[in-house]
């Protein structure tokens, strides 16, 4: 289970615990990554990315929030 009342500026979370928290399959926050919407925030001893927490709720919300973008019908 992912601490939410920890520091989340300084707190940094693996692919794993980023996905739980943002109730997502890893391949989702590997995907942002990709993209661009979630910066690498560091490595761990093993070489496995790390982001900060704040950027993935950040990236989870802009994410959301995108999904559910209403577009204007076109005009004829």
């Amino acid at each position: 289970m992912v601490d939410l009342t920890a520091d989340l500026q300084t707190t940094l979370w693996t692919v794993a615990e980023a996905a739980e928290a943002a109730q997502v399959r890893p391949n989702v926050v590997r995907n942002w990554k990709y993209r661009g919407v979630l910066d690498q925030a560091g490595e761990d001893h093993n070489g496995r990315p790390l982001f900060r927490a704040i950027d993935v709720i950040q990236a989870e919300k802009a994410t959301r929030e995108k999904a559910r973008r209403v577009y204007a019908a076109h005009a004829a």
